[in-house]
């Protein structure tokens, strides 16, 4: 379960480390509105959330760190979805996948506004991609999913995702990917 505010006592260390987790993801979404990543110090970040700047290092290594836990958070509700229903056909992954970027629009639209879709390769390529234990046939088969997947999302978002979930999924299934 993520520990939010609502489930975790705000007096242990992880009530705080939640706090500030939430406070700080929201100010850094709020300012990304107005400027660039590089534009944002961290002083500045930390007085918008109004925590400390030890309570920020705590947490994070790096502003990008924010939207990466935040990438995979929203990643595990679509995890959670997925393992709903086993052995689903790759249409539909691949439809859940792209209705998870739609639903959560606004957020994956300002990464993309201020060049930070980058940001999701990673989250991508562990999400489905390669695993050690994969024969080598299965993770080059993922690889080259994986990869090709984010550059689908990649263009998709940068042609302001005109195309529906339904749509792209249905491209994906024609090209034979």
């Amino acid at each position: 379960m993520r520990q939010n505010s609502k489930n975790v006592s705000p007096m242990s260390n992880e009530g705080r480390n939640t706090y500030v987790i939430e406070h700080i993801t929201e100010a850094l979404l709020k300012l990304l509105q107005d400027k660039s990543i590089e534009d944002i110090s961290i002083s500045e970040l930390c007085h918008f959330a109004e925590i400390g700047r030890a309570s920020f290092y705590r947490n994070f290594t790096s502003k990008e760190a924010i939207l990466k836990l935040h990438i995979d958070e929203l990643f595990k509700e679509l995890a959670e979805e997925i393992e709903k229903k086993e052995n689903r056909p790759l249409s539909e992954l691949l439809y859940l996948i792209f209705t998870h970027f739609e639903h959560h629009h606004s957020f994956y639209n300002l990464l993309n506004k201020r060049h930070l879709i980058y940001l999701l390769k990673d989250t991508i390529i562990d999400f489905c991609g390669p695993k050690l234990e994969h024969s080598k046939e299965e993770a080059y088969a993922r690889a080259y999913a994986a990869y090709t997947l984010y550059g689908w999302i990649e263009v998709w978002f940068q042609r302001g995702m005109q195309e529906t979930a339904e749509e792209i999924a249905e491209m994906f299934k024609n090209r034979g990917l």
